[in-house]
């Protein structure tokens, strides 16, 4: 969709935005620009951004939750003269662009993290914290759920998805006994998934860095959405459309994200790549940004004691070179 669609009813979508300060001051907002909010969300960021617009100021709301977009739009709906809510995955920034008749955007922000509501409506299957069925998608209306994968999958990609995107050390154990149990029956909840994780973790272990289903979790949460594939990609998108001036700002939540983030700006950021020896630049590569977080910033500690959830947010800017 390229428009707000007509709201029928109204769903309680609650979603602290983090940082939302450190944000809009690092979009460095000029009113009449052009602004792109790839994760919706609840609008708490995109309300600040359409606050600051003015004249042909615009702003751009990209969600692939539908539900997202129904809420937000009630609470963004005092600016929706300057607003175009887009139904879709971000990592179709550039033909959402070209629908939306927009060549070049001044600021755009994607925040990474799964919004609260995500996590607190038991039915979406995200959390070990609700009995609920596994699904885990962002998109109700993708076809493949964390159920089809963890039942689904075979041995090793599931002990890889749990290695690789979860970063858990006994995800050899945890994948055995997955395919174990569902040679009985069916893993059909977050409930039986999570009880599941907690016996294959020794029990010394079981307390270390929270909860033992939170890696796995977080692992198929992220194979679910293919959530890691789409960043560096959609990175230089938005930094290839960026105005000379223009920011971008990238909030992460765990370090998986987070180095994809670092070293695509380090990549844009780089001039020519000819060996030393070159005795002139053959290449021709310019650096197309400039990198304004050196290390990224972090919630303060206001906001930590607001907002438990803030504590892994990290936050990295950086802005495109007038001379590309």
């Amino acid at each position: 969709m390229t428009e707000a669609t007509s709201i029928t009813e109204t769903p309680v979508f609650s979603h602290y935005s983090v940082m939302r300060t450190e944000c809009i001051d690092g979009l460095h907002i000029a009113g009449d620009g052009v602004y792109v909010d790839c994760t919706l969300g609840g609008g708490g960021h995109s309300l600040e951004i359409a606050k600051r617009l003015t004249g042909n100021g615009r702003l751009i709301c990209i969600d692939q939750d539908m539900t997202a977009i129904r809420a937000a739009s009630k609470v963004l709906a005092p600016y929706s003269d300057r607003i175009t809510f887009v139904h879709d995955n971000f990592s179709n920034i550039r033909r959402i662009l070209d629908d939306c008749g927009v060549d070049f955007v001044m600021g755009a922000l994607i925040d990474l993290g799964v919004s609260s509501y995500q996590l607190d409506t038991p039915e979406r299957g995200f959390s070990y914290q609700h009995d609920a069925p596994l699904d885990m998608r962002m998109n109700p209306e993708n076809p493949r759920s964390a159920y089809d994968i963890v039942n689904g999958a075979p041995f090793e990609e599931l002990r890889r998805i749990i290695t690789d995107y979860g970063e858990e050390r006994f995800a050899n154990s945890i994948a055995k006994n997955i395919v174990r149990a569902r040679e009985t029956h069916p893993i059909e909840t977050t409930f039986a998934l999570a009880d599941i994780v907690k016996s294959s973790i020794p029990a010394k272990n079981r307390q270390e860095g929270g909860h033992p289903a939170k890696r796995t979790f977080q692992a198929i949460r992220i194979a679910v959405n293919d959530e890691l594939s789409i960043i560096a990609p959609t990175v230089k998108s938005l930094i290839e459309v960026l105005a000379p001036g223009g920011r971008l700002c990238v909030l992460t939540f765990h370090s998986l994200e987070d180095r994809i983030v670092k070293q695509t700006y380090q990549e844009e950021s780089r001039g020519c790549t000819c060996p030393p020896d070159f005795p002139v630049c053959v290449c021709g590569k310019k650096p197309k940004i400039r990198i304004l977080t050196k290390k990224p910033i972090t919630a303060s500690d206001e906001e930590l004691a607001e907002n438990n959830r803030s504590h892994s947010a990290k936050l990295r800017i950086c802005e495109k070179l007038s001379s590309v």
